[in-house]
Protein backbone atom coordinates (compact mmCIF):
# COMPACT_ATOMS: atom_id res chain seq x y z
CA UNK A 1 0.00 0.00 0.00
CA UNK A 2 1.55 3.56 -0.71
CA UNK A 3 2.32 5.76 1.97
CA UNK A 4 2.24 9.01 -0.39
CA UNK A 5 -0.38 9.91 -2.37
CA UNK A 6 0.01 12.85 -5.14
CA UNK A 7 -3.22 14.73 -6.60
CA UNK A 8 -2.89 16.38 -9.42
CA UNK A 9 -5.93 18.69 -10.63
CA UNK A 10 -5.72 20.78 -13.70
CA UNK A 11 -8.62 22.57 -15.05
CA UNK A 12 -11.80 19.83 -14.30
CA UNK A 13 -9.44 16.79 -14.91
CA UNK A 14 -8.31 15.50 -11.77
CA UNK A 15 -5.73 12.73 -10.93
CA UNK A 16 -4.44 10.62 -8.25
CA UNK A 17 -0.76 8.53 -8.02
CA UNK A 18 0.86 6.21 -4.78
CA UNK A 19 4.18 5.72 -4.00
CA UNK A 20 6.39 4.54 -1.68
CA UNK A 21 8.25 7.20 -0.26
CA UNK A 22 8.38 11.25 -0.45
CA UNK A 23 11.34 11.20 -3.30
CA UNK A 24 9.06 9.45 -5.96
CA UNK A 25 5.63 11.55 -4.89
CA UNK A 26 8.00 14.96 -4.87
CA UNK A 27 9.83 13.80 -8.52
CA UNK A 28 5.45 13.77 -9.67
CA UNK A 29 4.73 16.89 -8.23
CA UNK A 30 7.57 18.64 -9.67
CA UNK A 31 7.07 17.15 -12.89
CA UNK A 32 3.26 17.65 -12.80
CA UNK A 33 3.92 21.69 -12.18
CA UNK A 34 6.42 21.68 -15.03
CA UNK A 35 3.44 20.32 -17.17
CA UNK A 36 1.19 22.77 -15.95
CA UNK A 37 3.42 25.47 -16.40
CA UNK A 38 4.54 24.52 -20.02
CA UNK A 39 0.69 25.16 -21.11
CA UNK A 40 1.41 28.92 -20.96
CA UNK A 41 -0.57 31.99 -18.84
CA UNK A 42 -4.22 31.75 -19.19
CA UNK A 43 -6.25 34.86 -20.39
CA UNK A 44 -8.35 37.03 -18.38
CA UNK A 45 -12.10 35.25 -17.58
CA UNK A 46 -15.21 37.89 -18.19
CA UNK A 47 -17.77 36.89 -15.51
CA UNK A 48 -20.21 39.25 -13.37
CA UNK A 49 -16.38 40.89 -13.37
CA UNK A 50 -13.06 40.10 -14.64
CA UNK A 51 -10.62 37.89 -12.78
CA UNK A 52 -6.93 38.33 -14.52
CA UNK A 53 -4.41 35.73 -15.01
CA UNK A 54 -2.94 36.29 -11.47
CA UNK A 55 -6.37 35.46 -9.71
CA UNK A 56 -7.30 32.22 -11.23
CA UNK A 57 -5.42 28.86 -9.81
CA UNK A 58 -4.60 26.82 -13.13
CA UNK A 59 -3.73 23.45 -11.54
CA UNK A 60 -3.37 22.45 -7.49
CA UNK A 61 -1.22 19.73 -6.74
CA UNK A 62 -1.17 18.02 -3.51
CA UNK A 63 0.92 15.55 -1.41
CA UNK A 64 -0.07 13.51 1.23
CA UNK A 65 1.07 10.98 3.45
CA UNK A 66 -0.57 8.30 5.42
CA UNK A 67 -2.54 8.72 8.38
CA UNK A 68 -5.89 8.62 9.80
CA UNK A 69 -5.94 11.83 11.54
CA UNK A 70 -4.66 14.90 9.91
CA UNK A 71 -1.93 13.08 7.63
CA UNK A 72 0.77 15.54 6.34
CA UNK A 73 -0.03 17.63 3.83
CA UNK A 74 0.88 20.21 1.71
CA UNK A 75 1.21 21.11 -2.08
CA UNK A 76 1.54 24.19 -4.56
CA UNK A 77 -1.20 26.55 -6.32
CA UNK A 78 0.00 27.22 -10.14
CA UNK A 79 -1.43 30.71 -10.67
CA UNK A 80 -2.83 31.68 -14.39
CA UNK A 81 0.32 33.61 -14.45
CA UNK A 82 2.27 31.18 -13.73
CA UNK A 83 2.69 32.26 -10.11
CA UNK A 84 3.40 29.51 -7.20
CA UNK A 85 1.99 29.21 -4.36
CA UNK A 86 2.96 26.76 -1.65
CA UNK A 87 0.47 26.07 0.90
CA UNK A 88 0.40 23.01 3.90
CA UNK A 89 -2.90 21.44 5.08
CA UNK A 90 -5.47 19.92 3.80
CA UNK A 91 -8.74 21.53 4.33
CA UNK A 92 -7.55 24.49 6.07
CA UNK A 93 -4.68 25.82 3.96
CA UNK A 94 -1.97 27.50 5.74
CA UNK A 95 0.55 29.46 2.91
CA UNK A 96 4.03 28.71 2.82
CA UNK A 97 7.04 31.38 2.72
CA UNK A 98 8.97 30.61 -1.01
CA UNK A 99 9.28 32.56 -3.75
CA UNK A 100 11.29 30.98 -6.61
CA UNK A 101 10.52 27.24 -8.00
CA UNK A 102 13.47 25.31 -5.62
CA UNK A 103 12.06 27.20 -2.29
CA UNK A 104 8.40 25.87 -3.52
CA UNK A 105 9.11 22.57 -3.41
CA UNK A 106 11.69 22.82 -0.66
CA UNK A 107 9.18 24.39 1.40
CA UNK A 108 6.66 21.66 0.60
CA UNK A 109 9.35 18.69 1.48
CA UNK A 110 9.75 20.15 4.94
CA UNK A 111 6.35 20.81 5.24
CA UNK A 112 5.69 16.90 4.97
CA UNK A 113 8.49 16.04 6.73
CA UNK A 114 7.77 17.51 10.12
Amino acid sequence: MAKWKVTVRIDSDVSRQGFDDLDSAMAAAEAAADEALADGPLKTVKAFRDYTPDQLVKARIEVSGKGLFSPPTAGVDIQGDGGMLAFRGGVVRKPLEAKSRKQVFAAIRQALEQ
